[in-house]
């Protein structure tokens, strides 16, 4: 095992270039792990459009499942041949005041999984032991892969919203098939808004118990206790705050969004709160993990070989796939 194969971004705007590079080796408190499948994540999208911005080339990809082949120095808890999920917050420095206040998803110094450090388009990467996650074992590798980030975000945009009953998500995608199980897991009530027009999205939606699944431009039939909106799409902003009722949430999910129109005083005024999410702490991931597997959810989930990531990616931004797209390294 001398050379790895990797899927990179060269240039804003793509394509992805198939490249050969050898094997990086971990240094302390990493491991070099041999990644069997990872996912295709809405922020990749946004990393190779340029919409957020670090150094160039990058390996993207954050949904990482794989198992230790190498220990640098200095890892404790982990042995060769374990399976571990990397998902997208690689690093903190530990020192900053969120990171102090428990806020480790706000940290001023981080790293990002496939943004500023090379990810999971691969069939290798170095990941920090203090960051991966176990995998529940009733997952398999690429049933687990949309839970490291779609599921994460998602999960931690719900605690953001409350205890609200009615749940509006606007966009139903990778995120929202698995909130939606969640959330009927606690038993609230899951209101779908998808692409206008997307039939398949809303049957999909109501076969997994939405009691109700309708396109973004339609009013929701009842007033809703919260909403989350996955797509970034600005202009969902103010349709959303007129759908969720006074004292309601509105949470952002996203980690970026076209901008949101002007919209009346009036939508958000009766105390609305118009949220964001950022990242995800270790906790939440922890967290999150334990209760997917309780339940458990079931990821739906559509293979395509490391070198199709293209393909993958462009099914994904066309909103062709009902669930997450993963990619598979070759054996």
């Amino acid at each position: 095992m001398s050379t790895m194969r990797a899927m990179e971004l060269q240039a804003i705007g793509g394509p992805l270039r198939h490249v050969e590079r050898e094997v990086p080796r971990p240094g302390p408190g990493e491991l070099l792990i041999e990644i069997s499948a990872c996912g295709v994540c809405r922020t990749d999208l946004h990393i190779i459009d340029g919409d957020i911005r670090d150094h160039l080339p990058v390996v993207p990809g954050h949904e990482i499942v794989g198992r230790i082949v190498e220990k640098g120095p200095d890892t404790p808890g982990v042995s060769i041949g374990d399976r571990v999920g990397v998902p997208w917050l690689g690093r903190t420095c530990g020192q900053c005041r969120y990171c102090r206040a428990g806020q480790e998803n706000l940290c001023d110094d981080p790293l990002f999984t496939g943004f500023n450090r090379n990810g999971g388009f691969a069939s290798h990467c170095i990941a920090n032991t203090a960051f991966c996650f176990s995998i529940p074992g009733q997952f398999s590798d690429a049933e687990a892969t949309p839970l490291l980030c779609a599921g994460l975000i998602g999960y931690r945009s719900l605690r953001l919203a409350g205890n609200p009953r009615r749940l509006g998500l606007y966009g139903f995608g990778a995120a929202a098939h698995i909130l939606t199980q969640v959330a009927l897991w606690q038993g609230r009530e899951v209101y779908a808004f998808t692409r206008p027009g997307d039939t398949d999205g809303q049957t999909f939606a109501r076969a997994l118990g939405c009691v109700w699944a309708g396109g973004s431009d339609q009013a929701a039939p009842q007033e809703l206790d919260a909403a989350i909106i996955f797509a970034p799409v600005g202009a969902l902003v103010p349709l959303a705050l007129r759908a969720v009722h006074k004292g309601g949430r509105l949470v952002c999910g996203g980690i970026h969004m076209s901008d949101i129109p002007a919209f009346p005083y009036a939508d958000l005024w009766g105390e609305r709160a118009l949220l964001s999410v950022a990242n995800l702490t270790r906790a939440d991931g922890e967290e999150f993990l334990r209760i997917a597997a309780e339940i458990p959810v079931e990821t739906r989930t559509h293979d395509f070989p490391l070198e199709q990531a293209n393909e993958a990616v462009a099914a994904v931004r066309a909103g062709a796939l009902q669930g997450a797209a993963v990619l598979i390294p070759p054996s």
